[in-house]
């Protein structure tokens, strides 16, 4: 009997089970440019977890005072692991500024887990919106040193239609958006619907009136900010205006 007990057990420890729970943990400090921090976030306004996934920009710990860019992938569960490497690489490439780079991620795919087709499409995207602006943006924020005048929502395919979803319904909680390859259906309404009223204050008037203001102040504050104001409607300027005509060089004689 005893020889039996001894036989199971130590197949029970020989067990890929057993070896799973006492295998070590692989630390991600030895990854640079993944290294940052995890938090888990149990949001209120949706009733379930988030998995957290930061970034911290290169040099972070040295320069205790400074104030980086911050940019929100939404699908952190698969664009995390890829875009925050490549922001790194790309700074050291092309110069692009250093930023905090925060992965929203569901867990897994698991559609049971993974909730982006009710999250980024409407009419969960009001909820889904009201989490990031109440609960994820404040506490992220609060724990790091981002800077929220240069807060970018990132977002692709079904992720990007919820970027321009915000973009409509409430422009003033980015500085700045990223659509990539988005996705306008279910919604396609909203994107393609009929312009609005000059003179209008709604958030899709304010988003177009950003871009006449880009235009026209070339990226400064003050153009932006009197692009707020209701009234200033019209047609987009060229980037570049007209060369003035130019009159044909005389022709010397033969």
């Amino acid at each position: 009997m005893h020889r039996l007990f001894a036989a199971i057990l130590a197949l029970a420890l020989a067990s890929p089970c057993a070896r799973a729970q006492t295998a070590p943990v692989v630390p991600l400090d030895h990854l640079p440019a993944l290294a940052g921090d995890y938090l888990r976030i149990e949001s209120r306004a949706l009733g379930r977890p988030f998995h957290i996934y930061v970034r911290y920009p290169d040099g972070y710990a040295r320069e205790p005072r400074r104030r980086y860019p911050i940019v929100y992938l939404l699908d952190g569960d698969s664009l995390f692991p890829i875009l925050a490497p490549s922001h790194l690489f790309l700074t050291y490439d092309e110069q692009l500024p250093e930023a905090i780079v925060v992965g929203i991620a569901y867990g897994g795919f698991d559609p049971a887990i993974n909730r982006r087709d009710d999250d980024f499409t409407e009419p969960g995207a009001a909820a889904f919106q009201h989490f990031l602006k109440t609960e994820l943006i404040p506490l992220v924020e609060r724990r790091y040193r981002a800077d929220p005048a240069r807060r970018i929502l990132f977002g692709q395919s079904r992720g990007g239609g919820f970027v321009l979803y915000s973009a409509f319904t409430d422009p003033d909680l980015f500085w700045g958006r990223i659509a990539s390859n988005p996705s306008f259906d279910p919604g396609r309404a909203r994107f393609f619907g009929p312009a609005p009223t000059c003179g209008s204050s709604s958030p899709a008037a304010r988003v177009i009136g950003r871009a006449i203001a880009a235009r026209r102040s070339n990226g400064s504050g003050r153009g932006r900010a009197a692009a707020m104001r209701p009234g200033r409607c019209g047609p987009l300027p060229s980037r570049a205006a007209p060369m003035p005509p130019t009159a044909p060089a005389p022709i010397a004689p033969a």
